[in-house]
């Protein structure tokens, strides 16, 4: 249960003029935005110093997989603390070993050596390097709909708007389309025709390109931020067949997807497929202390046995960060927070959401699993035009604008992407929760209603 609320705006106000005099803040036009001030959290509940409670169906930014201020993990941040708070990367640290064997007994495969990164950018800023040292080659294929982080590799790779501003850097990287059936670009009609229709296109874009000069392929295994587009059976069968036929690395990025947000500790799992390397950030210690890294398979690692691998981050591994991921595993484990996200999914989010979708006209598709869902809004059903345009802004953005503030006004903080909301609570969130947010989430579609044909 979360506290009793009790209000200080005089604090809040103190809080927020901060901010606004000294932090810049991400992806964003800085007078033009307006921070709430958040006075605490706990579990899936966060609240202002106006007294206002929200029930946070955005986890963060999909990294707080088991909530907020977990008592367990605070405990060992602080225990660690007082052991030993940091320590360089070169050396071997007991926190260090331990969170490291805990994940490679999680990813699928040989994926057992962790390279630790601070997060999940520079998970993929390692695993591409990794992947051109180990073929001699210098091409990347990612896919339009991704997104793979903010630093320079990373956001040259990510297909979405964020990147434009940063292309010139876009040396090596190629993109192509992955399968979405829903907005099919390559006018299929079925699961089956939209898998080998995209195969077909990946394989030729990788034969117009040039086999011999591509170093990997990149998807996120769910995409996360583009859409929660799950790929349709046998599509990652048949890229792990591509990469392997053509001696490219794959990669897998589930620094979104990853430790139980889709109702297993790795989306791969739900595939049967196993990458070369696989990045991981997030939910990895539930965003306490930033941490990511890189799983990394044994081929790749072979590479590097005698070769220096010529990459390294001071606080790679930090023991604070360490010690929240092995606590979190550990919560994960004890509480099967895994396999209740896969419940919650199957149970009530998911059937919540397609009955949603029933009955108002402005939802076009629900798609997910475990509390990785997305609501693709619309104007029309039929036609399945966007409720906005792609990467609208200003009044072209106002359904969507009308709509997250409907969803905060009845105490839902929504994750809100262009013409997407997406349901991505907790994954220890409970059903009574779950129910909660359903209601307001249905209660902010009358207003996305509004704005259909």
């Amino acid at each position: 249960m979360t506290p009793h609320v009790v209000p200080d705006p005089q604090a809040g106000a103190a809080v927020k003029a901060a901010d606004r005099a000294h932090v810049f803040h991400s992806w964003s036009a800085q007078g033009l935005i307006d921070p709430l001030a958040v006075a605490g959290a706990e579990g899936s509940y966060f609240w202002d110093y106006d007294g206002n409670r929200y029930l946070d169906f955005t986890s963060g930014l999909v990294y707080t997989n088991i909530g907020y201020q977990h008592p367990k993990v605070v405990a060992a941040i602080q225990e660690q603390a007082a052991k030993l708070a940091t320590f360089a990367p070169a050396f071997a640290v007991d926190v260090r070993s331990e969170a490291a064997r805990l994940i490679a007994e999680r990813t699928p495969g040989d994926l057992d050596k962790i390279f630790f990164t601070n997060g999940g950018a520079e998970a993929v800023e390692n695993a591409v390097r990794m992947a051109r040292l180990h073929t001699g080659r210098h091409k990347v294929l990612s896919a339009f709909r991704s997104y793979h982080g903010a630093t320079s590799t990373a956001i040259n790779l990510t297909g979405d708007p964020r990147r434009w501003a940063s292309d010139t850097g876009s040396a090596g990287v190629v993109r192509f389309w992955a399968p979405f059936l829903y907005r099919s670009p390559f006018y299929a009609e079925t699961e089956q025709q939209e898998c080998e229709r995209a195969l077909a296109h990946l394989e030729d874009t990788i034969a117009f390109e040039g086999p011999g000069t591509i170093a990997a392929i990149i998807l996120e295994t769910i995409p996360g931020t583009a859409g929660i587009m799950t790929p349709p059976p046998g599509y990652l069968t048949g890229v792990r067949e591509i990469c392997d036929k053509y001696g490219i690395v794959f990669v897998l990025d589930e620094v979104m997807a990853g430790f139980g947000r889709t109702g297993k500790w790795f989306a791969a799992e739900h595939f049967d497929v196993v990458p070369d390397l696989m990045t991981f950030a997030k939910g990895v210690n539930s965003g306490y202390v930033p941490l990511g890294g890189v799983a990394i398979s044994e081929r790749i690692a072979a590479t590097f046995e005698t070769r220096p691998y010529p990459g390294g981050l001071t606080y790679s591994g930090h023991p604070l960060a360490c010690a929240a991921a092995v606590a979190t595993i550990q919560v994960m484990e004890d509480e099967k927070v895994v396999e209740n996200a896969a419940r919650i999914g199957e149970t009530v989010l998911g059937p919540g959401l397609r009955e949603l979708a029933e009955r108002h006209p402005s939802v076009g598709e629900v798609r997910g699993t475990g509390v990785f869902w997305a609501l693709d809004l619309v104007r029309n059903k039929e036609t399945r035009e966007p409720l906005v345009p792609y990467n609208a802004a200003g009044e072209a953005n106002a359904p969507m604008a009308a709509f997250g503030a409907a969803a905060k006004k009845n105490g839902l903080w929504p994750f809100v992407n262009m013409n997407r909301t997406h349901a991505v609570p907790a994954c220890n969130v409970t059903d009574d929760e779950v129910k909660e947010g359903l209601a307001a989430l249905d209660a902010a579609l009358t207003v996305a209603d509004e704005h259909t044909v």
